[in-house]
Formats: C-alpha cells, sequence, structure tokens
C-alpha cells in the first residue's frame, strides 16, 4: 500500500537537513501559480493533465474569478533527489502588488525563495519589490525564467538570441540583489546559470532545464527548439515528450535542494538578524541550532478563519516542537493559550498531527489572540521576534457601514476578523462615532475586502469613496516644550526636530528594525554608529515607530525606568496621530531631555504620565512648523509609441511628475512620479488614452510634502471628515 503523504511528511519533519522552506514569488501575470501547480502534480499530489489549469494553491472563489493570487497558500511535499528523500515547505505567494502583505509575511516562515520572471518581459517592478521583502528577511533566492516556449514560437528568437536576453535578465535581477541584500550577501547569493541557481522553461507546457540537469540528462538547447517545430500536432506530441524528460518539478526542486539552506544552515544567520533576544542564553543557543528539543518558539505568518476549525494560525516553527494541548503564552498579545490541533499543510486541505519538530511551516488551532507576526513561546513570557513590516504603506482609504443597523456589532466583529487575516488592511472602529475605517494598499484590495465581508462573512455594508491617508511631520526644531501631569506633580520637558537624512537612510534601508529597544540591542547600537554617532548616544535612542525615533537624553532622573514604558505608549499614540489633523506621523525625532517625577509611586500612575507627555510631544510637534506629506507613487507605464503624448498629458493633469522615459521597439516605457489622490480610476484612465493597450505597474512609494497651496485646504478637508474639534488636537 502507497505510503499517504501526511506520513512521508512526519517521517521528514524531524529530519531538519532534509527539510527546505521555500516561498514562490513573482511580478503578477508571470506564471507563479501554473508553475506552482506543476510542483504538486511532480509530487503526485495533483493530476498532470490539470497542472497549469486548475490553479490548485487559489482556492478562495475571488482568486479563481479573477485569475490572479490574493492569498498565500502552504503545501508540504516530498522530492527525491539520487534516492534520498526531501521535505519540501512550500508557500504559493501573490504578485499583485496590492496583496505584497501576503509575501512579506510568508518571507518570515521561509529560507529560500524561487523568483519567477517571464522570458518576455523579465524583470519588472515587482520582481524587485518580492526580492527586497525576500532579502530583508534573510532569505536566499535563485531564479526560474518561465514561458521560454514564447521566445521560440512567438518571437522566433535564434538560440544566440534567447541565451543573450537571459543573460540580460540574469545580470538586471543580480543588480538588484546587489542593490538590497545586506553587505555580506551582495556576491554570494547572485544567482548564475554556471552555478545552477538560475532555471528556465515552461510551466504551461510542463518542462525546465538548469545546467547541471542537462548534463545530468543529456538534455540539450537543440531539444527544446526542435520541440517547437513542425505541425501544431507534432509540437504537441513533442512538447509532451520533452516534459517526460526534463520535467519542471524535478528540475527546480533539484536546484532548491542543492542551493537552498535547510533549517538548520538558514537559521544560524537569521536568528541573529530577526531575534534581538541574548544569542548566549539557553534560548538563543537553541534557536540558533533549531533545536526539537529547546523552548517553543513559532512566529505567526498568517491566520485563516474556518468556518468548522475556528481560526488557524499559520507560521514557522523556530525552536522547540508545538505538541496538540500545549500551553503557550502569546507575546504581543500578552496573554495565555492553549493549542487545540496542530496542522501540517496541503492546499487547502490541512492534515491533524500530534506534534511537529522545529524547523518546519506549521497550522496551529486555539490561538485566538494570535496575530500575524506573534511570536508564541512555552514556558511564559519571552523575547519576541522582530515585528513583521511590509515595505508599503496603506494609502487609500474607504468608510465602512453596515447597511442594516442591526449589523452593526457583527461588523465590528468581521472587521477586526478582517484585521487579523490580513494586516495591511489596518482597520479604525470608532464605536462613539460609528465611523469605521479600512485603509488598504489600493484600491483593487480594499474591493477584495468588501466583496468577502459580504459573500464570506454575510454582513451587507456600504462604502464611500476612496480617501486618501496623509502623513504629518514638521520642518524646525522646536523649543524645549513642557508638559504636566494633571496633579501637576510630574512634569516632562521635550524637544523635536526633523529626521536628520542620514538616519532616514538607514531606515529606508532596513537596517533598523521597529519597536522598542534596549541597550544591548547591538544591531540597533551599530546601526547609529554606522552614521557616526557615538555609543552612549546611540544607546539613548529607545524606540521607532513607523520611522519616527524617540531618544532618552535626562541625567541621574530617579524612576525614569518605571516610567519609561509610558514614556513610549505615548509617543507611539501621538505618532499614529498627530496633532495637525490625526494623521500618521513620519520622520520626527522626539528627544526626551528632563523629567521631574514625584516621589510616591501613586502619583506618577498612567492617569498622570500619559497627558503629561502626551502634551509636551505634541505642543513641541506645534512648534515646530508642522506640515502635511502626501504619498505618491512611482510607476513604471508602458504604451504603444503612438499614445505616447496622451499618457503624457495624462500624468500631467494628475499632477504627476515625468521621470524617465524610453522607447522600447514599438513601446515606450515611461517612470512617473504620481499622487495617490489624483489616482483614483488611474486604470481606466489609462486605458482610454492608450485604446486599451497601456499597463503601470508600481516600482515605489514615498511620502513627500504637499504642494503650499493644498496644505490648508486638505487638513480642513480631513478635520470636517474626521467631526474634528481644534481643541482635540494640537496641545
Amino acid at each position: 500500500m502507497a505510503e499517504k503523504m501526511t506520513d512521508k511528511v512526519m517521517r521528514l519533519a524531524g529530519s531538519p537537513e532534509q527539510i527546505r522552506n521555500i516561498g514562490v514569488c513573482a511580478h503578477i501575470d508571470h506564471g507563479k501559480t501554473t508553475f506552482s501547480d506543476n510542483l504538486l502534480a511532480g509530487a503526485g499530489m495533483m493530476s498532470e493533465e490539470l497542472a497549469g489549469k486548475a490553479r490548485n494553491l487559489d482556492f478562495h472563489e475571488d482568486e479563481q474569478e479573477r485569475g490572479i493570487t490574493i492569498d498565500s497558500a502552504s503545501v508540504s511535499m516530498v522530492h527525491n533527489v539520487d534516492e534520498k528523500e526531501f521535505l519540501i515547505n512550500l508557500i504559493d505567494t501573490p504578485g499583485h502588488v496590492d496583496f505584497g502583505g501576503d509575501v512579506t509575511r510568508a518571507m518570515r516562515a521561509v529560507d529560500g525563495a524561487i523568483v519567477l520572471i517571464c522570458a518576455s518581459e523579465g524583470a519588472m517592478p515587482q520582481t524587485e519589490t518580492v526580492l527586497r521583502q525576500a532579502l530583508k528577511e534573510l532569505v536566499r533566492p535563485v531564479l526560474f525564467i518561465n514561458k521560454t516556449d514564447r521566445l521560440i514560437k512567438e518571437l522566433k528568437l535564434t538560440p544566440e538570441q534567447m541565451q543573450q536576453r537571459f543573460v540580460k535578465y540574469i545580470t538586471e535581477v543580480n543588480r538588484m540583489i546587489k542593490s538590497v541584500a545586506p553587505e555580506e550577501y551582495k556576491e554570494k547569493w547572485q544567482v548564475s546559470i554556471e552555478k545552477g541557481t538560475v532555471a528556465f522553461g515552461s510551466a504551461f507546457h510542463n518542462w525546465g532545464i538548469s545546467l547541471p540537469y542537462m548534463q545530468k540528462k543529456g538534455v540539450s538547447f537543440k531539444d527544446i527548439i526542435d520541440a517547437y517545430s513542425g505541425t501544431e500536432e507534432e509540437i504537441k506530441e513533442k512538447v509532451k515528450a520533452l516534459a517526460k524528460k526534463a520535467p519542471i518539478h524535478e528540475v527546480v526542486l533539484d536546484m532548491v535542494i542543492e542551493h537552498s539552506p535547510d533549517p538548520v544552515q538558514a537559521q544560524k544567520y537569521r536568528i541573529p538578524r530577526l531575534w534581538h533576544g541574548d544569542l548566549e542564553s539557553a534560548e538563543g543557543k537553541s534557536l540558533i541550532e533549531c533545536d526539537p528539543n529547546g523552548r517553543l518558539f513559532f512566529v505567526i505568518t498568517k491566520v485563516v478563519v474556518d468556518p468548522q476549525a475556528g481560526e488557524i494560525a499559520a507560521g514557522r516553527l523556530f525552536g522547540g516542537t508545538m505538541k496538540k494541548g500545549e500551553e503557550v503564552f502569546l507575546n504581543m498579545a500578552n496573554s495565555p493559550g492553549r493549542v487545540q490541533q496542530v496542522y501540517v499543510y496541503n492546499g487547502a486541505k490541512r492534515e491533524i498531527v500530534d506534534n511537529v519538530p522545529a524547523g518546519n511551516i506549521i497550522g496551529v488551532a486555539g490561538l485566538k489572540s494570535g496575530m500575524p507576526g506573534e511570536t508564541v513561546t512555552s514556558g511564559g513570557k519571552a523575547e519576541p521576534f522582530e515585528k513583521i513590516s511590509h515595505i508599503f504603506d496603506p494609502v487609500v482609504t474607504k468608510a465602512v457601514e453596515a447597511t442594516k443597523p442591526a449589523d452593526l456589532p457583527k461588523l465590528i466583529e468581521v472587521l477586526r476578523q478582517v484585521q487579523k487575516e490580513d494586516p495591511t488592511i489596518v482597520v479604525e472602529i470608532n464605536e462613539e462615532t460609528g465611523e469605521h475605517l479600512m485603509h488598504g494598499m489600493g484600491e483593487l484590495h480594499l474591493e477584495v475586502i468588501e466583496n468577502r465581508i459580504r459573500s464570506e462573512k454575510g454582513v451587507e455594508i456600504k462604502t464611500s469613496s476612496p480617501i486618501v491617508v496623509y502623513r504629518e511631520t514638521i520642518t524646525k526644531e522646536s523649543p524645549e516644550i513642557e508638559g504636566k501631569s494633571p496633579n501637576k506633580h510630574n512634569k516632562f520637558y521635550m524637544i523635536v526636530e526633523p529626521m536628520p537624512e542620514d538616519i532616514a537612510e538607514i531606515i529606508k534601508e532596513n537596517k533598523i528594525s521597529q519597536g522598542r529597544y534596549k541597550k544591548k540591542d547591538e544591531t540597533v547600537v551599530a546601526a547609529f554608529r554606522s552614521i557616526g554617532w557615538d555609543a552612549k548616544s546611540a544607546g539613548n535612542v529607545k524606540g521607532m515607530i513607523n520611522g519616527n525615533i524617540i531618544l532618552e537624553e535626562t541625567r541621574g532622573v530617579v524612576h525614569i525606568n518605571e516610567v519609561m514604558e509610558m514614556v513610549l505608549d505615548t509617543f507611539e499614540d501621538v505618532m499614529k496621530a498627530g496633532p495637525l489633523a490625526k494623521e500618521p506621523c513620519v520622520n520626527v525625532v522626539v528627544r526626551l531631555k528632563d523629567v521631574k517625577l514625584h516621589e510616591d509611586t501613586i502619583h506618577r500612575g498612567p492617569a498622570q504620565i500619559y497627558p503629561a507627555v502626551r502634551e509636551s510631544i505634541k505642543g513641541a510637534m506645534m512648534q515646530a512648523a508642522p506640515i502635511l506629506y502626501e504619498p505618491l507613487q512611482v510607476l513604471r507605464i508602458e504604451t504603444p509609441n503612438v499614445h505616447m503624448g496622451e499618457v503624457s498629458k495624462l500624468v500631467s493633469s494628475k499632477r504627476g511628475q515625468l521621470l524617465d522615459m524610453n522607447q522600447e521597439g514599438d513601446i515606450t516605457v515611461i517612470q512617473a512620479k504620481m499622487p495617490v489622490a489624483e489616482m483614483f480610476g488611474w486604470s481606466n484612465d489609462l486605458r482610454s488614452a492608450t485604446g486599451g493597450r497601456g499597463n503601470s505597474s508600481l516600482m515605489d512609494q514615498s511620502f513627500e510634502r504637499l504642494p503650499g497651496e493644498l496644505q490648508d485646504k486638505v487638513r480642513n478637508q480631513i478635520v470636517s471628515r474626521k467631526g474634528l474639534s481644534e481643541g482635540s488636537l494640537g496641545a
């Protein structure tokens, strides 16, 4: 009797050197989900005939309808190389930039990434984005060039021309790796045909080749060219034969096993980057060693609400062994939990198991307070893993209300659930005013969530027109501002100043993790030392949120450590809702210069400290010439040459700025910087301007100063929309 896949998975789950945790990522429409289908078919988990058609890992109805991946999906499979078995824990990730948060979270769970590019389009903006997401998490990439058949059938390139194109693409990918990888991996993780870290093929036709595979199996480039010559029926038969001779799953998974690290190898360099606890402690050493007998450390990367099983938390088990019935602690939620079930993954299907050791990607039921990014541990509270932060911020907002007033309590519950399932959806619930806001990555992102609230959650809703989320910042240094507690016994003295460019740069390069810092956090100290700060000044940095930092520069203040957590709480609150219009803040440095505290603990509780700190920070910001920043997106726009003029006019009409323009044959490629506030309906406008032949993709996102003539107008609009009074804003 054939061994079940679950039994195979569990047999290998305890041998970390035989495990590979892999993500598949790509620009939209480069064939990623078809590719993943082929890997499943090769593992015997679906029919070969359906591979490329079933979209097995796109099991949501809206994914099937739209033909795009929206949610990451996990699957475990077994692959043989030279009669040795390996467990592949694979996550298929979305390609559309609006759902890139799922890619970011998936990268925390994996150690290697298969980056796909299309042979006719090459590396695109989202290719660079997924590489940035992977490398930020120290995930090693390999490259698969898909849709190679199009170069032969449609473009009719010669072998020499194809080779030139591959070299061009590989060079471009390596440039991307070099530009974003940490220094020690810029060269080490370069991909190449010679090393065997590049493969190419056709996911649609189920074949692939790499140099090692060609040498091993005697497949030549001539075999591939020949497969696409002859009558339609002849080509069909020859392509089938090619897929038997060089099956894509065998080529790709061989490459993965050879060049992607196992969990033990990966955790040696990933743990010091992602976990800021004491590496010399027993738990630190067990994490680095991926020890199944050490303390439990499980990082949640995704939460799915199952109608039967309830909330399922998926993620990476970095240390210990996850067991059914185990008592655990959720460090971000600061609450205990109990493991009800443990699962291994098979796409939409989950298999219940008793326990799983470190190094695997698993699902867990019972962690009701768990959010993506949560660190779950045994034995009570522990140092959590670094917060998972997406490289782009939500920039589009819609107000949401229940169509039926009786559904309001259910809507509030559903909105909280939505944020848990997709943390890049930021939800604001105001039970006093009844205004509920959803902040998303783009119009499509919010549209999908709206549809799921109606179809899957069963709540009929009405939504507003899209709203832009702005940022607040300051333009000069403030004087020292005093904040008094309501009882007048506690005083805080703050200065705020604009973020210096050198600090902004190391934040942009992800050299500093967000959160609250301890002096022992050498990563943070080293980052500030790299721009010329001395050790003492670097040690004064106490926290960073959304690119804003706070420094504690007091001298000899008694009881300062007892109130510091409350200071940081308030700093975070003000940075999330600034004094101009309660929009998030950016590029603000807060310096705590002095503190006067009452001797008696009872007189310096939260009710006294929070208002005093808030008054000091907000008061300082209002005297530092505060302004609004607006979100802008850098787009790559492709249009036929004949429509170049219309596209240029369209960009200008939306306050856009042309950054670059190049002709590639009969296509013009334009780079433009566009204010998000002017981009609603952009896809339709671009189609109209280009006769339906233009397209665009997101390259980058930034926040820049809103033009002076719009500052008061936009602020007044925000204040009016939120129903704010001036008294509730600046101190």
